[in-house]
């Protein structure tokens, strides 16, 4: 009667061939086979019901700012004024999503868009208009995420040391550039973007960016094998590697894909502060990993959500206005959005216990 333990034992993927015995318990775990179809469909649920929380709290701190302040949090001025301040963080908050998603981390993010700034502000590359502002930023976006993705994927760097390094190179070589100085913008057509009159049926054109960044991110994380790829690599690098994925090649393209958002980053702030500073992005990648988090994005990796972490920037934006609007100390605001943070990695560490049994 003892026989059958043994070897459903060792019957898993990595114990080799079962027993000649093995048939005999097969009655017997015949009934938990619909068991193997009850986590996803539970997960894709939890995942609904934590998409429409974030809509419920959005829908909260709109309501709170509609009472505390209602001629000025309800202003149209002020509402295009949050989404134009959610659009910069949030293009950076894609890339990030998508690195997390992976099992990866940038930390760097913030100085990208710092260094991707101050280059493109620099009077001679302003001498070629827009599109060298423009190139310059996306370019040297570029050219960091590249060094983080060669580092980690094939120097073997761990990504916390690369991208923290990137951090501090990054931030040191933009200071060196400005000199400690604001370079001011004098390109018009650079500046016009921000102006009322570039508007787009009232929507400022740095929005519509971000929403073709968002809607860009969401197809090719959900509809592209470029997308399954980082989920498969998030949740078992050695098992996504096994089934044929070049694994370092992957990581390389994702470093470069937060690299590409921080350069676009970089040129909407530009836009928005018509001036490059080396203090740019300050502290962008503990808002845009906190953002990516509290949306639903596996910190482990293996499961993202380019919605959510949309949905995540909103509402610390949604945050920032109403301290703001109601001249309540920033040291507050810091310790909300740390009980935010806190509250969704709890939820995620309930979610994924509940997923597994």
């Amino acid at each position: 009667m003892t026989h059958p333990v043994p070897s459903t034992r060792q019957s898993g993927p990595d114990q080799g061939p079962a027993p000649a015995s093995a048939p005999a318990s097969a009655p017997a775990s015949a009934p938990a086979s619909p068991k193997k179809h009850g986590p996803p469909r539970a997960l894709g649920l939890r995942l609904d019901v934590h998409t429409l929380s974030l809509l419920g709290i959005l829908a909260v701190l709109v309501a709170v700012g509609g009472i505390t302040e209602p001629d000025a949090f309800l202003d149209s001025g002020n509402l295009q004024l949050v989404l134009t301040q959610a659009s910069v963080i949030g293009v950076v908050t894609v890339g990030v999503t998508f690195v997390i998603t992976s099992g990866g981390i940038d930390l760097s993010v913030g100085a990208m868009v710092a260094l991707a700034s101050v280059w493109a502000t620099t009077l001679a590359t302003q001498e070629y208009g827009f599109a060298g502002i423009l190139f310059t930023a996306v370019l040297v976006g570029l050219g960091a995420g590249l060094v983080n993705g060669v580092l980690i994927a094939y120097g073997r760097v761990v990504p916390f040391i690369a991208t923290l390094a990137m951090l501090a190179s990054a931030r040191g070589v933009a200071l060196q550039i400005t000199d400690g100085r604001t370079q001011i913008v004098t390109v018009t057509s650079v500046l016009d973007l921000g102006l009322p009159g570039s508007y787009v049926l009232g929507i400022p054109p740095l929005v519509l960016i971000f929403a073709a960044v968002t809607v860009a991110g969401w197809l090719l994380l959900n509809r592209t094998t470029f997308g399954r790829r980082t989920v498969a690599i998030g949740g078992n690098a050695e098992a996504a590697r096994l089934a044929g994925i070049d694994v370092r090649r992957q990581r390389l393209y994702l470093y470069l894909l937060s690299g590409l958002c921080c350069g676009i980053a970089a040129f909407m702030l530009i836009v928005l502060s018509g001036s490059g500073q080396n203090t740019n992005g300050n502290l962008y990648e503990l808002d845009a990993i906190a953002a990516a988090i509290i949306g639903g994005t596996l910190l482990s990796g293996g499961r993202g959500t380019i919605v959510g972490s949309v949905l995540g920037v909103l509402v610390f934006t949604t945050i920032t206005n109403i301290f703001a609007l109601n001249n309540l100390q920033s040291d507050v605001q810091q310790i909300a959005k740390g009980a935010i943070i806190v509250a969704a990695v709890l939820v995620q560490g309930r979610t994924s216990s509940h997923a597994e049994t």
